[in-house]
């Protein structure tokens, strides 16, 4: 099928066209961080107008790069969840419209879903495998057995690692979002130079927590007279980037060993971290595992993403009516069809 893709769960506006829910034939992305910035994070209401004034050019660009019509368009895929409510209704709200204009198949899919599915746009990545969703709003590890097949097994407790990463460039001065400049300045730091603690590390559950990490960098620079700067700053980034990636390399591969799973999918926001990369890199490969990290647009907020769920449910005959509706919250594991 030749599928359409809408997502706008936060605060990118993305569309795709995608054929066979393989190849990507577009893959546009309108970002708002600028927009953001000045507030420290995302404010949802000028996340939802910004989505309303940017959808519709989004989605006439992607068509463009890809080279096709609306006429030529087969279904429609979009983020149903979990994300911002005012957010999703906006991609909803045009893919239905669309979908209900002219006649097309629609269905919803879940982010999650989408990220960790999204290698599957770049090579054949064969079930089972084990899959660490790693981004701004989350933090989860889940054993994926096929499209629509997930089961959860370790999530984070309080703040995903990216949120963490976000909320420590902010303590820092850093500006937003900051887990980019924390993993340029951890580069030229010294990892050991603060002994950070790694929470939930020798617990043998696969959860995760990260807000102690935040807690531990707040309480050393209330210790100093002044902000770190110089070299100062990028031991810390360093040290705080350490402890973030050993607990995530250790609970992947610890859950791959229990599930008994040869291949390891990395994917969101925090997979284009370099640290992570190469840390999951080097101990995948002294366990005898494979680890595959999409390409940085697919570990952005993106549409394509989408269309490998929705290319498989759409070609099994499943359907979403017009009463599709926004889902703040939505497991996972309860997604499938």
């Amino acid at each position: 099928m030749l599928l359409l893709a809408i997502e706008s769960s936060c605060d990118e506006t993305a569309a795709a066209v995608v054929r066979d829910g393989r190849h990507a034939l577009s893959n546009v992305i309108a970002s708002q961080v600028d927009v953001h910035a000045r507030y420290g994070g995302v404010v949802p209401e000028i996340a939802s107008r910004k989505h309303l004034e940017a959808i519709s050019v989004v989605v006439e660009e992607a068509l463009e790069r890809a080279s096709v019509t609306l006429a030529e368009i087969e279904g429609l895929v979009v983020t149903r969840g979990p994300g911002l409510v005012g957010a999703l209704l906006v991609g909803l709200s045009f893919a239905k419209a669309v979908a209900m204009a002219r006649n097309l198949p629609l269905v919803g899919v879940h982010h999650i879903e989408g990220h960790i599915l999204a290698p599957q746009l770049e090579q054949a990545v064969p079930f089972p495998y084990l899959a660490l969703a790693v981004s701004g709003g989350h933090t989860h590890l889940y054993r994926v057995d096929g499209v629509g097949r997930y089961r959860i097994l370790g999530r984070t407790l309080d703040d995903a690692a990216g949120e963490a990463f976000d909320k420590v460039a902010k303590l820092l001065g850093l500006g937003y979002p900051g887990g980019a400049v924390i993993d340029r300045l951890a580069a030229e730091g010294n990892p050991k130079a603060i002994d950070f603690p790694r929470p939930m590390l020798h617990k043998h559950q696969l959860d995760f927590s990260f807000s102690g990490i935040k807690t531990a960098v707040l309480n050393h620079v209330r210790a100093q007279s002044e902000l770190p700067a110089g070299q100062d700053l990028r031991d810390l980034a360093a040290s705080f980037q350490a402890a973030v990636v050993e607990v995530l390399v250790k609970k992947t591969l610890r859950a791959a060993e229990e599930q008994n799973l040869e291949r390891i999918v990395v994917a969101g926001g925090v997979a284009c971290n370099s640290g992570l990369r190469q840390a999951m890199g080097a101990a995948c490969a002294a366990k005898g595992k494979t680890v595959v990290f999409p390409s940085p647009l697919l570990c952005a907020d993106n549409a394509a993403m989408l269309a490998v769920a929705g290319d498989s449910y759409l070609s099994a005959g499943e359907r979403d009516g017009f009463a599709l509706n926004a889902l703040a919250s939505w497991p996972l594991d309860r997604a499938g069809r």
